[in-house]
Order: C-alpha cells, then structure tokens, then sequence
C-alpha cells in the first residue's frame, strides 16, 4: 500500500474520525453544562451575579485542556450570543456583551485556555493528585483573565470608576476561590479515572 492509499483508505481513517468526534462531544457537552451553571438562580451583587459559571469555565480548561476548553466556553457564548437564554439570569442575545457583564463574558474563553494550557504542562503521572497545582491553575487564570477584565467591563459599561469597580469584584473572590477548590477536587477525580482525557503534548 502507499503512502497516498494509507492516507485515504477509511478503515485507517477510523481512529482520527473517532477522536474528532470524541473532541466535539466533549465540547458540546462542557457547553451545554456552562449553560446550566450560569442559569441556576445565584445571589445578586447588583450588575454582575454570582453563579456558577466560573466553575463550570474553569473545570472546562482542567478537564479538556486548552484548546478544547476554550471552544467549550466559545461555543456557550456563541449559543446564547444566537438567542438561546443560557446566560446569567436566563439571558440571551447581543445585549450583555453591551452590558456590565461583558468583561466577565469575554475573559471566560481566555480563562478557560489558560487554565488548560497549564493543567496540560503538569506531570502526566502525578495530574490525577495535583490538587494543589490545578487549584493553582484556576487560580492564576482567574487572577489574569476574570478579575481583571471583569472590573474593566463593569468600569466601561456599568458607568463605575476603575477603582471601585476593582473593589466590587472583590465580593466574587470567596466565591470563586471556593469554585476553584471544587474545580481542583473534581478534575483530579475525572483525570484519575479518564487518564488520557487530556491532549498529548507535543
């Protein structure tokens, strides 16, 4: 057989067929659990909520790695984006991209990336009891991404000043550290039992 057959022949094709169909469904699925952490009722902090959804966007780049954590998290915002009401509150639609919440909604994909991009660099063999180090993970992404464009999104369209927009995201961290720790706790427990869950390195 030649190299130009091997290439096309389906049954050899089966494997790479598969794992993309594997990607895609984790994708959806990670979405769609995304959708239902940001509409379970939360507590109001006035013009940003406290849900879920860091949990979710979070566990997204800690379970699927990078690339696939964040089109998990772009195709969740791409759903609600089109009309479907899975955003906080049961909102749908362009308007809270023109709210105070943009900047949480932009930094969620990002987030989600960087997350997996460190997960990923973590020992193999020792990721399924690195509940210390995906917790830092999370950490470090929401630090860089969610609580940093999140109060610039609220400055920008919720008409507060930089500063006390930094301020008022300060009552999301108890939550979000706590979201963390739970993110750390249920990736291990999924890496444990899925060890080859996550992309090999390249």
């Amino acid at each position: 057989m030649t190299t130009a057959d091997a290439a096309t022949d389906p049954a050899l094709d089966t494997p790479r067929r598969r794992s993309t169909a594997t990607d895609l469904a984790l994708i959806a699925t990670f979405a769609a659990l995304i959708a239902v952490c940001s509409i379970i009722p939360g507590v109001s902090l006035g013009p940003a909520p406290l849900t879920l959804q860091t949990f979710a966007v979070i566990l997204a780049g800690a379970v699927l790695g990078a690339n696939r954590g964040f089109l998990a998290v772009l195709l969740y915002l791409v759903i609600g984006a089109a009309g479907l009401p899975v955003f906080a509150g049961g909102s749908a639609g362009l308007a809270p991209f023109a709210g105070p919440t943009v900047g949480y909604l932009v930094s969620f994909p990002l987030a989600a990336w960087l997350t997996g991009l460190i997960v990923e660099r973590l020992p193999r063999r020792k990721i399924a009891t690195s509940i210390p180090l995906i917790f830092l993970a999370g950490l470090v992404a929401n630090l860089v991404f969610v609580h940093t464009l999140g109060p610039l999104g609220l400055a920008w369209r919720a008409d507060m000043q930089v500063g006390a927009a930094f301020l008022f995201d300060l009552a999301f961290w108890p939550g979000d550290l706590a979201k963390t720790l739970l993110v750390a706790l249920v990736a291990t427990a999924v890496h444990r039992a899925f060890p080859a869950l996550l992309p090999a390195r390249r």
